[in-house]
């Protein structure tokens, strides 16, 4: 996993006031089983009794108490349940043995969430199904997307302020300070043709 995806998630699960730490910042030559999470994440403010998703939006962290996270950057790559059946080793992290150890390493209250964090979920809605549905059975309770959290982190960050601490904050700062990030906006009319 490339740095700027850790780099993307920590930033955002700090934004939403969770303490986020990850293992080890080397990759060691075998891993071991418990060694599979990328992040652990804990939200002091977690409120219980909020319902979760499956496909986690920003409002719905709030209740998420405390998460394993594991960040897979494929961003060129199109996600669908044959690359999810054709990749084992990306449920090892939500295997009971690894999901208890890291629950004790981690420590805090509440229930844990184990997250999976990707560039989307299929666009048809049957390969979504296939896909959410062998996510489930494989030991995931929640999905992130890139998509999400880049979006929360555009819209958060000012221009005006200085974010001399994140590289990642300060980039987009200044992106969108020469424009190149557009406020949301609503189509009602699609241009048409030009006219000649």
């Amino acid at each position: 996993m490339s740095a700027v995806s850790e780099t993307i998630v920590r930033e955002y699960l700090e934004l939403h006031g969770f303490f986020v730490r990850q293992q080890r910042k080397f990759i060691a030559p075998a891993r071991l089983e418990e060694d599979e999470v990328d992040f652990y994440a804990l939200n002091p403010h977690w409120e219980s009794g909020v319902p979760r998703p499956f496909e986690l939006g920003s409002a719905d962290l709030r209740g998420v108490a405390r998460a394993l996270m594991l960040v897979k950057g494929w961003h060129t790559e199109t996600f669908s349940p044959g690359l999810l059946a054709n990749t084992p080793e990306l449920f090892r992290f939500a295997e009971a043995g690894a999901s208890e150890h890291a629950a004790r390493s981690l420590g805090g209250e509440g229930p844990l969430t184990r997250v999976l964090v990707v560039p989307a979920l299929p666009q048809a809605e049957e390969a979504r199904t296939q896909s959410i549905e062998f996510l489930r059975a494989n030991g995931i309770d929640a999905v992130l997307s890139f998509r999400t959290m880049l979006a929360d982190l555009i819209g958060e960050v000012e221009v005006n302020r200085n974010y001399q601490k994140s590289d990642l904050l300060q980039t987009i700062r200044i992106l969108k300070n020469y424009d190149f990030f557009r406020e949301p906006q609503l189509e009602l009319f699609h241009p048409g043709r030009k006219k000649r």
